[in-house]
């Protein structure tokens, strides 16, 4: 027996450790964006096959040997279960979304699938998001855009950063990244978190646990959402919490529509006390053209692209492929989902 027999190598049954075959559905907005990084993968997984799968889990060709599962943003839960059950030797998916309640289904619970997601990955531009959308409601952007097209010169008073109060549900990821892109303009912040115990960032006032949330809708002119969907926080902004929230206030959802009663954001939209909402995911998605959301003129509708910009596909296959390494070496994986907490 040599020196190398004792090396210690994943759990793959490809070369040295790594996987035999990985499977990939389109990776973020439905295109095949996985080609250009094909060599990065194998790279990180040597002799590994790669299988492209379609959004619906069909692949043209068996996967008998998919070990990985690269799970892109539209893979829903129906076919991920489809996809699950022609894979019998599926150890680990890694979801390059942040949430993952589509990816814990009865059958990855069932099967013990280890769940990876793309954590980090999205914080800052969704981070900016929220601060770009604070700015514009102070600085009363959309009122003047309107006055533009309607070729009426009608100065519009502004709010000042420093007077506003900014209220984060969730110091996660994006709630540290909201906090920091607000601190030099001098906003107080406040936060509401699953452990109020941890710590916080700078200058960020944590009011307690998610009990603490009527309390930071009353002092808050912001309310940014930033948990993830579990059943803990399913409708979390519900008729009671909308009807505690300050005069005036905006919600600005860049998390999951799950967090909030729809039937009591449109009610408080329209006869308070909020004073607008930004809303960028929900319940059903694509948003109907019907839905009474694009009609409201206090409601900001973005059609989930919160995320996007030109630098996430990269960090997305960097923490795949990171995770891919350490997979063939046998190395914890970063990222791993507790699928009792669902994130």
């Amino acid at each position: 027996m040599n020196a190398e027999s004792h090396e210690i190598v994943g759990p793959g049954h490809g070369p040295g450790g790594s996987p035999l075959a990985i499977a990939i559905s389109p990776v973020l907005t439905g295109r095949d964006a996985y080609g250009s990084m094909r060599e990065e993968i194998l790279a990180a997984a040597p002799g590994a096959k790669l299988i492209p799968v379609s959004v619906d889990g069909v692949a043209d060709e068996s996967l008998e040997n998919v070990e990985v599962l690269l799970r892109g943003w539209s893979m829903g839960g129906d076919h991920l279960d489809h996809l699950v059950g022609k894979a019998p030797k599926l150890r680990w998916i890694h979801s390059v979304s942040v949430g993952v309640e589509s990816v814990l289904t009865p059958c990855v619970r069932l099967r013990g699938l280890t769940v990876t997601n793309g954590r980090g990955v999205f914080d800052q531009p969704i981070a900016e998001y929220a601060m770009t959308m604070i700015l514009a409601i102070c600085r009363r952007l959309p009122q003047l855009i309107e006055l533009q097209r309607e070729r009426t010169w009608q100065p519009l008073e502004a709010q000042e950063m420093s007077g506003v109060t900014i209220g984060l549900v969730g110091l996660g990821g994006i709630g540290c990244h909201v906090a920091e892109l607000a601190r030099p303009f001098g906003a107080r912040v406040v936060a509401v978190r699953r452990h109020p115990g941890s710590g916080s960032p700078d200058g960020v006032e944590v009011l307690g646990g998610m009990a603490a949330l009527p309390k930071l809708m009353a002092i808050s002119d912001f309310v940014v959402l930033a948990v993830p969907l579990t059943s803990e926080t399913e409708a979390l902004v519900n008729e009671d919490v909308l009807a505690v929230a300050k005069l005036g206030s905006w919600v600005i959802n860049v998390a999951r529509g799950g967090l909030i009663d729809e039937v009591a954001m449109l009610r408080a939209l329209r006869s308070g006390p909020l004073g607008g909402a930004v809303l960028d995911t929900f319940r059903d998605e694509p948003l109907p053209e019907t839905s009474q959301f694009y009609r409201l003129p206090n409601c900001i509708v973005t059609p989930h692209t919160s995320w996007s910009s030109g630098a996430v596909l990269g960090r997305t296959f960097k923490v795949f492929c990171d995770n891919l390494r350490r997979y063939g070496a046998g190395e914890p994986l970063l990222h791993v989902v507790d699928p009792e907490l669902g994130y």
